[in-house]
């Protein structure tokens, strides 16, 4: 399918915000980005977001999975066939839960059956088999992190944070020649990010999320509540790490006593001091935090990243990049890798204890 050379591939991306799909075309030959393409988004509507958290924390077989992954499916058909002219897609599909070391990890949505509706090969189901291989299976963004601090001319050490449902950061070094190198990356999650905020607003004011972060900022964060959150003892295990959706949920009870301003800005400042208490992790200390993902829109949660980090934070696009489209680019990214049998996880990522190719490729004849 992909034998060398450049190709045009579609990535697409539903997060655990659970806002709606994202979609991105990238020019690579699963090493170098050549050109990012277009993009195009599709939000879910109130009621296949209701069928999604119905499904949230669920295992293949439950009820709710099936309603859950006819929506994912859907979704992703109506938005892609607006983005022609690929040569294949990366279908990340939609995380309903996440447990490396347990139950493992469920994607819920057929790459098989999205191959049929589009007539172009899916590459999908990207994080079983680093689970399989004793992998955290998350984070799966890091080498393509590396390729776009390549793309961008990055000379020095830097982090790409990833402010999403849950916060993922890596930590690159772009003199190195590939990510798979040891001591090229480091990746892991930092904690909960939009995910508490999001599920705050929707259950007390009926809002998707704290736009721009106009809540939170008026508020005060509690610090007796915040210095008990940072006593979990995730944040003292060393990465390579990750998190599901709920391990920290219940934070949102934890503010449950509070106003919602306040209860806003103490969600926020346990998102930024996750990040804080991660950056210790870090090979070396880095001078440059760029935030991708929707978090970077909430300029409270921006500024109290910026007084938790002895580093310049900025979105990605101080440097060029797309912060809404990143993870679908990086998927359409990671599928050409996978095609062109390239590993897309490592030990210095997810854990895993050699380096893994993973995914599935399904094809429209089937």
């Amino acid at each position: 399918m992909v034998n060398s050379g450049a190709v045009w591939a579609l990535g697409a991306m539903s997060g655990t915000s659970l806002d709606g799909v994202d979609a991105a075309m990238v020019l690579t030959d699963g090493e170098r980005i050549v050109e990012f393409g277009p993009t195009a988004y599709r939000p879910y509507t109130p009621k296949e977001r209701a069928v999604l958290r119905a499904a949230l924390g669920l295992w293949p077989g439950a009820p709710a999975v099936q309603a859950a992954a006819e929506v994912v499916e859907a979704a992703h058909a109506d938005l892609l066939v607006r983005l022609p002219g690929a040569a294949l897609v990366g279908f990340h599909g939609q995380t309903l839960a996440h447990d490396p070391g347990g139950l493992g990890t469920h994607q819920t949505g057929s790459g098989a059956t999205l191959a049929g509706r589009l007539g172009l090969p899916v590459v999908w189901d990207f994080r079983s088999a680093d689970v399989a291989a004793g992998g955290q299976g998350a984070p799966l963004v890091p080498f393509f992190h590396f390729a776009c601090a390549k793309a961008v001319g990055a000379t020095q050490p830097l982090a790409i944070l990833n402010l999403g449902g849950v916060g993922n950061v890596t930590w690159i070094d772009p003199r190195q020649p590939a990510p798979e190198v040891p001591g090229a990356v480091l990746a892991f999650d930092t904690g909960p990010a939009n995910a508490p905020i999001n599920d705050l607003m929707q259950a007390r004011l009926g809002r998707t999320q704290d736009e721009g972060g106009t809540i939170s900022a008026s508020g005060v964060p509690d610090e007796g509540l915040l210095a008990e959150f940072l006593t979990h003892p995730y944040f003292a295990r060393m990465p390579p790490k990750s998190l599901d959706r709920n391990t920290f949920a219940a934070i949102v009870q934890s503010v449950g006593a509070l106003a919602d301003a306040d209860a806003a800005a103490t969600l926020c400042a346990a998102a930024a001091r996750a990040v804080g208490m991660g950056a210790a992790h870090f090979p070396t200390p880095v001078t440059r935090v760029l935030v991708t993902g929707g978090g970077r829109h909430n300029a409270t949660l921006m500024e109290m990243l910026a007084r938790a980090l002895p580093a310049e934070v900025q979105p990605v696009e101080a440097c060029g990049l797309n912060g809404d489209m990143l993870e679908a680019q990086a998927f359409a990214f990671l599928a050409v890798r996978i095609a062109r049998g390239l590993p897309i996880s490592g030990p210095s990522t997810t854990g895993v204890p050699h380096l893994t190719v993973g995914g599935r490729i399904s094809r429209p004849e089937g």
